[in-house]
Formats: C-alpha cells, structure tokens, sequence
C-alpha cells in the first residue's frame, strides 16, 4: 500500500466481505511500507497512515514486571535459603527475576513493534502478531462504545487503555479492538470523533445526572460480598505464612490467643474478626470502584459513566443502544432502602457487565435517587421503577412457600436422620434448633418473593419485578421485545399460572414476569406489545345466545396454543 492511498484503499481484501469485525491471519509479518510510516496526523481522524502504541508502555510493563519479579522471588528465595546456601539462593533468585523481567519486555518490544492501528473514513483497523499477523477491522457506522482505563502506573505517564467496542454478543470479547496504550489526549479525541463526537473545550456536557454522595459508601458492606472477602483475606494470611514457613506459627498464636475463652465465645470472637476484615475490604473495594463517580448525558445524547481512584475508568453507552433500565435490590440494600441501577442496551455482553460492570449507571444509592436517574436517564417525567404494578395469584405465594420450607427442611432432616443412625442426641438437638431457626426464615423469604412479584405497563416501557434476595425492577421498552416465550409447568397448569419471558436483543436477553395468572399474562403480554402473541392465541368461538359472553368467565379467556414461543 503506498503512503498517498485513502483512508480505506488498499486494506486487505477480507476488510470488505464482512459487514461485522474483520480477522485476517497472514504469516508475513511485514506491514509494507505505507502501513510502516512512523509520523502519523495529530487527529485521529485525519491519517491514512498507520499509527503505533505509546512506547512509554515498556516502562510500564518494566515495573510490572519488577513486582511481579519480588513477589515472586521473595517466597522462593525463602524456599531455596532452606535447602541451598544462603548465597547460592539469592543468586538462583535474582537470576530468575533478571530473566522474568528481561524475557517480559523483549515480549513487549515485539508486541510494541509490530502493533499499528489505523482510523479511517469507514473503518477503524487493527494489525498485530509477531509470527502471524493479524489484521482485524471495525465498520465506524457500527462502533457503540469507547472505554478508556488507566491504572495508576497508566495514569502516571499520562496513558490510558481504548476499548472500540461494535456493540455486538461475539463470545471472548472478539469483537472490540484494544489499544493499549495511548497518550490520554489521543484516547479523548478517539472516543469523541469515533462516537461522531464535535470537539469541546472541556466538559460540554451540562449538568450531571447523578454524582457521588460520601455518605453512599454505608451501602458497600451491606452485600454478599463481604464475608467472601473476609474468607479471601484468610486465606491469603495463611498461604503468605504457608512462604515463609510459619504456618504452624499463625496457627499456634490463634488457639493460644483464644484457648482461654468458652468455645462460643471464641466462634463469635473469629466471627467478628473476619466480619470486620471483610467489613474494611468492602468499604476499601467501593472506594476504589466509585471514587469521584459521575454520570453525564453528552450533547449527542450518549451516557457517559467516569469513576475510579487507582484505576479510573470512563464508560460511554449511546442513548440508541438503552432499552430501559434494571434497578437492583439486593437483600441487605433494600433493608437500608437503597438500590442500584443498570442499564438495559444492546451490544454489552453479560460476561463484561459482570467482570467490568459496564452496564452500572449507578452504585448503591438511597432509592430516591436510584428513583430520580432511572426517570433522568429515560427521560420519563417520574420514576417508573415505582409504578403500581398488578400483584399476582395467592397460588404463586403458596408455591413460594412449599419451595422455601422445603430447602429449610433438607438439613434439618440430614440432622435428624443422623442422629437416628448414629443414636446421637446432641444432633437431634441440633436438628431442631436449626429448624427454629431456618423455618420461619424460609417463610418470611416465601412472603417477600411474593410481595416482590408483579408486572405492568408505564407508557412506553413494560415492567416486571420479582426476586428477595436480588430484587430487580426492569423498565423495558414495548417496542424493544422481539417474543414472548410462554412456559408453564405440570405444576403451574393445575393452578392456573403460567411464565412469560419478554425477549429482547438488550441486556440479559429476557426477562420474566413469573407466575403471573394465565388470563391475566396473555393479556398483558398482548396489550404490552399488539399483535405479537396474537397468532398463537386460540380464542374459543362464541356461543349463539342473547347473552354476551362475561370477559371474567376462564371459558371466554384466550388460551396459549401448543408451543407457544413468539418470536
């Protein structure tokens, strides 16, 4: 390709075949010589010529790489002085630290050499590999979405990470490009003239729709996540005692600290010692995650989510991709009346939001608030998050309570049955303070499950709630459902109710209204979105008399015909 082709001209020949992200394995691995030009235009948008990565990354990988390099080297130092003269394990050491960190940035010169990256009029390219290049492409008119990151090594030098995202499902992130790293001005003017962005002075985009709040940290412990982390941080005490041989020792300091004390006393002490552990890692976790949090609507309309401490993160969502919202209500947060928010959009996948949180517009907040940004970001003149909805059949509480009663009663029984085996009273004692204590919890969980169903319609959107120990409210919009999928059990059947499932290419991919009466859901799921469900109704015929036919009489209610999957 020579130096004065256009944006697109002379792009490998597969770039055209496929309207989505383009791979190409070639084994030459020379760029030629108009994709090996060193000077590139300022603006993105400008070149025709190949750009590279900031080398400043060898700095970076260099002190990754040093303390990954003492990490390691210090528990296997430690091992070898055990077995090897003290002076033979330290030079076996720092030899294999030297060869980690030399070894690791020759990788990152080749990577770094042989790594362009081109924005054209149509298509943004990628070329990487060493041995095998590959060539990969973005059409612009798909791209939804780009991320930029930085850790603090990233921020130091002025760099951050761009993710171009196309907006589509593909399994293991194939289709987004990664550029990592370029200078932080380079990266902003990406992301503005890649979202079709005019360039602004500063921050153009009004008034914020939501900011962080101090007092929102309250709500970080308050998750199923603290005692994981409390679990977490043990285990990492013993396995760094585990290095340095001194396992024996943690362990001989704990049941000498607390052998003095009554066996409950000393379960409770541990308890609350790890509690409070994982107490601190959440409340250090949040800070790091929701440090200076905003969320912004830009002129275009595009959500933009910036957060972060260490790591600062800024997570763009066009306003053509959201589908509607989920507020979340996990059981400790509900308890102190907060919630949280996600979006609902096309073109994020369900393994990034839940290892990026890129579909969280918002932390853990009062309900309030969580209440003012969903009607904020759907533009909706209230919250429809808090619509009354339409509660569902008593049947659906008792099948609530059968399921939880049942789980409560699976250890008492193991109790039970082994206290009969084994003739051994204390377990039976057991068995039944367990059952004290699991059976009416299992019942209020049952009641609250219930009280938490129901579904209806705000306008535009259709909404469905259930869950206890994660709640979740999703506004959906009408005209994003593209089936109904209709299911009921031998078990539903015999009392009259049935699931639907709205599908949608946004989010989760359906969402469920369950249990709901069967009238009434076919009615819903018709009246949600006309005409959809209509063909696979079977509507009895009407019966000649002077009387018409009472709309309440389950004999004049459309039924689901054999197979009823709408799509």
């Amino acid at each position: 390709m020579g130096p004065g082709a256009g944006p697109d001209a002379g792009a490998d020949p597969d770039a055209g075949t496929d309207p989505g992200a383009d791979a190409n394995t070639d084994p030459d691995p020379d760029p030629g010589p108009g994709a090996d030009a060193r000077t590139a235009p300022d603006s993105p948008a400008a070149g025709s010529g190949w750009r590279r990565l900031d080398p400043r990354s060898l700095l970076v990988t260099a002190e990754l790489l040093l303390g990954a390099a003492f990490g390691a080297g210090v528990p296997v130092g430690a091992g070898l002085a055990a077995h090897l003269d003290f002076r033979a394990a330290v030079a076996w050491t720092l030899a294999g630290c030297a060869l980690l960190v030399v070894g690791g940035l020759a990788v990152d010169v080749l990577r770094l050499r042989h790594t362009r990256y081109r924005v054209g009029a149509e298509r943004v390219e990628l070329r990487t590999g060493v041995l095998f290049t590959t060539r990969r492409s973005l059409p612009r008119d798909r791209i939804r979405s780009v991320d930029l990151t930085a850790h603090p090594l990233l921020r130091l030098l002025g760099l951050v990470k761009v993710r171009i995202g196309a907006g589509d499902q593909a399994a293991g992130g194939e289709s987004a490009l990664q550029l990592s790293p370029v200078r932080r001005a380079e990266g902003e003017s990406l992301r503005r003239t890649l979202l079709r962005r005019a360039p602004a002075a500063g921050d153009s985009a009004g008034p914020a729709l939501a900011a962080v709040a101090p007092g929102w940290v309250r709500y970080a412990p308050l998750s199923f996540l603290t005692p994981l982390l409390a679990l977490t941080g043990w285990g990492a005490v013993m396995q760094v005692s585990q290095w340095f041989g001194a396992e024996e020792t943690v362990v001989d300091w704990v049941r000498d600290t607390f052998s003095p004390l009554p066996a409950l006393w000393t379960v409770l002490s541990l308890g609350s010692i790890l509690l409070a552990s994982g107490f601190v890692g959440a409340l250090g976790l949040w800070t790091e995650m929701w440090w200076n949090y905003r969320l912004e609507r830009e002129p275009d309309g595009t959500l933009r989510v910036r957060r972060g401490l260490l790591t600062t993160r800024s997570i763009s969502l066009e306003e053509a991709r959201l589908r509607g919202v989920d507020l979340v209500e996990p059981l400790g947060v509900r308890l102190a009346g907060a919630a949280r928010v996600e979006a609902v959009a096309t073109g994020l996948s369900r393994r990034d939001s839940e290892e990026n949180d890129l579909s969280t517009l918002l932390p853990a907040a009062p309900r309030a608030v969580a209440d003012a940004v969903t009607a904020r970001v759907l533009r909706a003149p209230v919250a429809l998050t808090r619509p009354e909805l339409t509660p569902h059949p008593r049947a659906a509480f008792a099948r609530r309570l059968r399921w939880s009663l049942g789980a409560a009663l699976v250890p008492v029984a193991v109790l039970l049955g082994l206290a009969a085996a084994l003739s051994v009273r204390g377990l039976a004692y057991a068995g039944a303070a367990v059952a004290a204590v699991l059976l009416p919890a299992g019942a209020l969980l049952a009641r609250d499950a219930y009280r938490s169903l129901g579904h209806g319609l705000a306008g535009p959107y259709l909404v469905v709630r259930s869950g206890t120990l994660r709640r979740s409210t999703v506004a959906l919009r009408r005209d994003g459902v593209v089936g109904w999928t209709v299911r009921q059990s031998v078990f539903q059947r015999r009392v009259g109710l049935v699931t639907l499932r709205a599908t949608t290419a946004a989010g989760a991919q359906a969402y469920a209204a369950y249990d709901v009466g069967e009238s009434a859901g076919l009615r819903f799921a018709e009246e949600a979105v006309p005409e959809l469900l209509t063909p696979f109704l079977a509507v009895p015929e009407a019966t000649p008399g002077p009387a018409a036919a009472d709309p309440a009489d389950p004999a004049a209610v459309p039924s689901v015909r054999a197979g009823g999957d709408a799509r």
